[in-house]
């Protein structure tokens, strides 16, 4: 099946286990493939990603299938920020 890629802008991003990840911003195309290669998403969560910028880029590989929202595979232990605990001495 085909679809035109701007249908995919503005679409909300969540995993499989239906964590928020963002919203699409952009797509991230290889003209000579002809291939998208990743997603450029805005409003990320910032429970998820530590990042300052206002947005990131996720392989399109990760991308289990999109409609009314784009689903993604559940990378989000891979980069959830990490909990620090000073322990008291």
């Amino acid at each position: 099946m085909r679809a035109d890629i701007t249908s995919l802008f503005g679409l909300n991003i969540y995993t499989e286990t239906g964590t928020y990840v963002g919203k699409v911003a952009d797509l991230v195309l290889d003209v000579d493939e002809r291939i998208v290669r990743g997603l450029a998403v805005s409003d990320i969560n910032r429970d998820i990603f530590d990042v300052t910028s206002k947005g990131i880029i996720i392989p399109y590989r990760w991308v289990i299938t999109s409609g009314d929202i784009v689903l993604i595979r559940n990378v989000v232990n891979k980069f959830k920020k990490a909990n620090t605990v000073v322990a008291e001495e």
